[in-house]
């Protein structure tokens, strides 16, 4: 709902600073689906411009808010719903939408362009032919269903290698799938491309029954009923030693994520984020600890809790 930033541009500013403090490098403007085929379809299609500028505005305030830390703002591009590879016109309309969303990103000064959740090819292709022509660094991830494939039927490996020989600044997937089934799709293209790869999964605990977050869901209930799937955050902890130990160099979360998910990709890397101080020390619970609180609590009224903790 990428209107937000109009309605209630504070709640996407604290969101932007949770993820910072979580160890998010970079502050994505939320012009995600803000183009105007989207916007149209709920009758807000008057609104791309102001949307947009204002995701862009909101972004850079809240970097200018940590000076200390060295922040990224990157602007967004998506897949617009409508591609349609053997139609001009469709390639035509969907080109002006790329071009005006960079105009407005170049405006904003931004450090580099995403362009992501692709599943055609073509339109991936096509996005990063704009953001070249705005000389603006671009990451170009796609989004794999239940195929293993493109849209195309073109597999990870090709279609990646494509979108680094054309240009692009780190190439990788992102979305549909959640650590456990998205990392498995890039064991054969790392070392095979020169371009950083990357991988942003879902936060939702995906299998090989279920691939992809959609599958988990009947038609009528897509994308709301999804609570009971969420990654924990050892998972996604996890899914960041396995990518960096594969070769992955640019990680992230999608759909579902969120900042505790973060917050555990960067300390499995070694570093220790600003909500860091906020992380769980169960060393210290009353009844699953290891450590014996300095309370008037007896030593054996202690223990027995500790007992009872383990039978809970």
């Amino acid at each position: 709902m990428p209107e937000v930033v109009i309605s209630d541009p504070e709640a996407v500013k604290q969101l932007h600073r949770e993820f910072i403090r979580a160890g998010s490098d970079v502050v994505e403007a939320f012009t995600y689906y803000g183009h105007r085929t989207k916007l149209r379809l709920i009758g807000k299609e008057h609104l791309v411009e102001p949307l947009n500028r204002n995701a862009l505005k909101i972004a850079r305030e809240v970097i200018n808010e940590f000076p200390d830390k060295e922040l990224l703002l990157a602007g967004n591009v998506s897949n617009t719903t409508i591609y349609n590879a053997d139609d001009p016109n469709c390639r035509k309309e969907i080109r002006e939408m790329f071009v005006e969303q960079l105009t407005w990103a170049k405006e904003a000064n931004v450090d580099f362009i995403i362009a992501e959740t692709f599943s055609d090819l073509g339109e991936a292709e096509l996005a990063l032919e704009v953001i070249k022509e705005f000389q603006i660094p671009a990451v170009v991830t796609l989004a794999i269903h239940t195929s293993c494939k493109t849209t195309e039927d073109i597999g990870v490996l090709e279609a990646l290698q494509r979108l680094s020989a054309k240009g692009a600044a780190v190439v990788g997937l992102n979305c549909a799938r959640g650590p456990k089934t998205i990392l498995p799709l890039l064991k054969d293209v790392i070392g095979k491309i020169k371009t950083p790869i990357a991988c942003l999964p879902v936060g939702y605990s995906t299998s090989e029954e279920f691939p992809t977050f959609q599958s988990f869901s009947t038609r009528d209930r897509k994308y709301t009923d999804l609570d009971g799937h969420t990654c924990t955050r050892y998972e996604f902890a996890d899914f960041a030693k396995e990518a960096v130990a594969l070769g992955v160099k640019y990680l992230g979360t999608c759909c579902g994520g969120a900042p505790h998910h973060v917050r555990a990709i960067a300390e499995a890397l070694g570093r220790k984020p600003i909500s860091s101080q906020f992380s769980a020390n169960l060393a210290l619970h009353f009844a699953f600890g290891q450590k014996k609180s300095l309370t008037t609590t007896s030593e054996s009224t202690v223990e027995k809790n500790f007992s009872y903790g383990e039978k809970m």
